[in-house]
């Protein structure tokens, strides 16, 4: 963490003191759990008299600016847990109390070199009348926080120690900045990303949904969030068998001991979906693709000639997240995964990887982001090794060529310990959306265990047996995830070769229905996706209407237009004028087969 990070952590920790210093002027017979800094700002949970409601938030802040002004010093004191533990029993702080034995169990159970117990201390911070348990550091003074630079945001219930077995308290949540600018900046942020939240898109545009007979975390794609996914599909593939991947389809089955060997099982434990029959079949649901890809590597002989032996595959994988952290399409049961595997010599591997890293740029360059990303080169955790399955030198060897390619290639990696695949280093790469919120999809992963354990081997020049090296890849990722990236990247505004409806035909009125007909036999024909709208409202409520669909493309079709054997183009970038005589002014009229060229000329640009 910078020192930067540091003091604002310093910042928004204090705020929370802060906030539970008003909470106490508020509701005196408050009891306070803990209140931790956090990413963007600080909570501070509460067991009080009453629920709260949105309104106790604007008076709860200005009773912190308040406190800020009087610039209350945070006084540091060092107690002993008896005193502590008395002075908490008699602010009658049940939570606080709780803490401080725990405490004092941990100091009684550690002891010196030498057999003695180890004095110990616990700290109490206090500003104004509050005094709380905590070890700090804080600023000096409430002054130092900005008065115009935090919010309370949101109200939540939060169960002690989180555990659903406890009492539950109320959490308030707030942001806190080191200026008022950033502040308004976050706050807009916000505001941009709840109104391009995938659930709330996904629904409005008909994309997926859940359904509670099917099951939590197991998304139903309708046909226009299935004619994205296969849109990303064709285009994938297209790019990736120009680098020589080849499609193989595998069982969603598998036994047990196929992961067992790979190393999965032990990696995601009680993840995996155990599938059972009368019959005696004990089967899992495959959480990863890739040992499935190392039978198919293994069904025959392989020469050095062969490799690289290059395979693709998008398919359904299956873990058991914990039911809490299942929501929306980020974190689901069934995720389809885009996924590829290459066999290859040792001195094949770099070669392999930067087709791999072009593969990537290819794909993100078409959508956009290529331009706002940064790439971890992910390697082991030194202190830990036995988190993962391989040599040692096979591990140095790897994590070699991938800082060799990110030199060449110009990645600029930035090394990340600890974060490496159970099986060996990767590059990953981080990409940031419209509003600025990050996420990693892609990533390029380096195997030199996986065939081993395995018992992968081909033929070399020498008629030796040798193991290949396997190089795992994922363009795409999730299907599920991508989707989710790109609802709240694109606003639900999907590009014309992306969109689920890229043309809507809309006669102004129903005796030019045989027209509109007409036009959309021409598109289809072209493979255009279009869709008449022949809908009884107004023209004008119908244009609205296919605008909040976000179609790409409204053709209006009247007397005129039936007369010349054109259309009155409109694109979803105009907003709507006042009157008809304006609506004209923001459509060009073109015939319907220039239409088609510009439209098939965009779609093939990507544009």
């Amino acid at each position: 963490m910078n020192k930067s990070q540091t003091n604002l952590d310093i910042l928004r920790h204090s705020t929370s003191h802060v906030l539970a210093s008003a909470v106490l002027q508020m509701f005196p017979e408050a009891k306070f759990a803990i209140g931790p800094a956090i990413e963007n700002g600080f909570y501070y949970d509460f067991d009080l008299p009453r629920t709260l409601i949105p309104e106790d938030l604007e008076i709860l802040e200005e009773k912190m600016r308040a406190i800020i002004k009087a610039n209350h010093p945070f006084e540091r004191a060092e107690i002993s847990p008896e005193e502590a533990m008395k002075k908490f029993k008699k602010l009658k702080q049940a939570y606080k109390v709780e803490l401080i034995k725990e405490l004092h169990l941990s100091f009684l159970e550690t002891k010196s070199p030498i057999g003695d117990l180890v004095s110990k201390k616990v700290t109490v911070y206090k500003i104004g009348s509050f005094v709380d348990l905590c070890s700090g550091p804080h600023l000096d003074s409430t002054g130092e926080i900005p008065f115009d630079a935090f919010k309370l945001t949101k109200i939540s219930g939060a169960y002690w120690r989180g555990n659903e077995k406890n009492k539950m308290l109320q959490r308030i949540y707030g942001v806190a900045f080191e200026t008022k600018k950033e502040l308004n900046e976050y706050l807009h942020m916000l505001e941009e990303a709840e109104k391009r939240d995938h659930k709330k898109l996904g629904k409005e545009l008909d994309l997926f949904c859940f359904s509670d007979l099917v099951g939590p975390g197991l998304p139903l794609f309708t046909p226009k969030g299935t004619t994205i996914i296969e849109e990303l599909k064709k285009e994938v593939e297209k790019i990736c068998r120009h680098y020589g991947f080849e499609k193989v389809s595998a069982p969603a089955l598998a036994r047990i001991e196929l992961f067992e060997t790979s190393g999965h099982a032990k990696k995601f434990g009680d993840e995996l979906f155990h599938v059972t029959s009368d019959k005696k079949h004990n089967f899992v649901l495959k959480p990863v693709q890739c040992p499935h890809h190392t039978q198919l590597y293994a069904s025959k002989t392989r020469s050095y000639k062969d490799l690289p032996i290059r395979y693709m595959e998008s398919d359904k994988m299956y873990r058991a997240e914990k039911t809490g952290e299942v929501g929306g399409l980020s974190r689901v049961y069934a995720i389809t995964v885009e996924d590829g595997h290459s066999f290859c010599r040792v001195d094949q591997v770099k070669n392999e990887i930067k087709n791999m890293v072009n593969i990537i740029k290819d794909l993100y360059s078409s959508i956009g982001l290529w331009d706002n990303h940064w790439v971890s080169l992910s390697v082991r955790d030194y202190d830990h090794p036995e988190k993962y399955i391989g040599e040692s030198s096979d591990w140095d060897t790897c994590e070699k060529m991938l800082q060799e390619i990110s030199d060449e290639m110009g990645l600029d990696a930035k090394k990340q310990e600890g974060e490496a695949a159970l099986y060996g280093p990767k590059l990953d790469f981080m990409f940031k959306d419209a509003i600025g919120k990050e996420i990693q999809i892609p990533t390029v992963q380096v195997d030199f265990a996986t065939p081993k354990r395995f018992g992968l081997e081909y033929i070399n020049e020498k008629g030796e047996k040798v193991p290949p090296v396997m190089v795992h890849r994922a363009i795409l990722g999730s299907y599920e995830r991508f989707l989710v990236l790109l609802i709240e990247h694109y606003a639900g505004a999907f590009p014309t070769w992306l969109s689920p409806v890229q043309v809507e035909i809309i006669p102004v009125s129903e005796k030019f229905n045989p027209y509109a007909e007409k036009i959309n036999n021409q598109l289809s024909a072209s493979n255009i996706r279009v869709k008449i709208s022949k809908e009884s409202a107004t023209l004008g409520k119908r244009i609205r209407e296919a605008e909040k669909q976000k179609i790409p493309y409204m053709l209006v079709v009247g007397e005129k237009e039936e007369t010349n054997n054109s259309v009155a183009v409109r694109s979803r970038k105009e907003k709507e004028p006042a009157d008809a005589k304006a609506m004209a002014g923001k459509q060009e009229v073109m015939r319907v087969e220039k239409f088609i060229e510009k439209i098939l000329e965009e779609i093939k640009k990507k544009s």
